[in-house]
């Protein structure tokens, strides 16, 4: 073999080395994401596979094996238990989202784009509220809505989630809104458009994703919330979470039963995941560009 032909081949098998290298990164990077995948999932398995058991079967020793009878006996007892519970959370988590997004939208313009003396310390003020545990306002909220008639009322804990929702909406919107450009504002004024006028026309059509963040964000912590609901409302007013625990039972516990109800109760927050979730980074990382 000529010197001039070893020199043409020396680059082919560099080449050549390089790619078998990048398919085997490529191969080894797949299989490390699939087994994090898997190990993910597991617990997810189990809850699906528990679902259908016949109570007989939900031994946690056997929490692996399939069914020996598929059985829809649990899904019957937790849809009995949870589906009034269901309506109650969606008559909270709509309108409580929806009402914490727009108060935060409100207050995230007018602390962004309408400056005025002391906002700076007015917008730390309301970061405070997100610090404030639950257990620390508890006693006094039930003693408001009891003395305003109230008392374990949906409404009460629509409006107590709406109150601890405001900081972390406000914070979000104003962090989104920072990036907005000034000369937009600037030119609504000279069009003579006046604050709410610059926000309906200008703000709103450009605050998508943030709106998208915040809903999710609030419809999530508002069905998941199981502390509030049970200290301020009644036996008739229980939301999904409050019907989910009382599956548990006090001696023994049919798995197959709380199993199934927590899907049942985790399947909304799923859809809106789904359904809004190409927004939700979207939204995110703009509110994290500037704040």
């Amino acid at each position: 073999m000529t010197a001039v032909a070893v020199e043409k081949r020396a680059p082919q098998q560099a080449g050549l080395h390089a790619v078998r290298k990048q398919r085997a990164w490529k191969t080894a990077r797949f299989v490390l994401l699939l087994f994090f995948v898997l190990f993910f999932i597991l617990p997810v398995y189990v809850l699906v596979v528990t679902s259908f058991k016949l109570a007989s079967e939900t031994d946690p020793s056997h929490a692996w094996a399939l069914p020996s009878h598929w059985s829809l006996d649990g899904w019957r007892t937790a849809w009995d238990e949870i589906s009034p519970g269901l309506a109650n959370s969606f008559k909270v988590a709509i309108p409580g989202a929806l009402i914490s997004a727009i108060l935060g939208s409100l207050n995230g313009y007018v602390l962004s784009k309408w400056r005025f003396p002391g906002a700076d310390v007015v917008f730390t003020l309301f970061l405070f509220g997100m610090f404030i545990p639950y257990q620390a306002v508890m006693i006094p909220l039930v003693q408001l809505f009891t003395n305003i008639n109230l008392s374990g009322s949906l409404t009460s804990l629509m409006l107590a989630h709406v109150v601890y929702g405001i900081p972390i909406c406000t914070l979000i919107m104003r962090n989104y809104y920072a990036t907005i450009p000034n000369e937009l504002i600037e030119a609504s004024r000279v069009d003579g458009a006046g604050m709410l006028r610059t926000y309906w026309s200008i703000i709103v059509p450009n605050s998508g994703p943030a709106f998208a963040v915040v809903i999710i964000w609030q419809f999530t912590s508002i069905w998941n919330d199981f502390l509030f609901a049970v200290f301020l409302t009644g036996t008739n007013n229980w939301t999904a979470t409050v019907h989910l625990n009382n599956l548990l039972g006090a001696q023994t516990v049919n798995f197959n039963q709380p199993m199934a109800g927590a899907i049942i109760t985790s399947a909304p927050t799923l859809l809106i995941y789904v359904l809004l979730g190409r927004f939700f980074m979207r939204g995110m990382m703009a509110g994290a560009l500037k704040g």
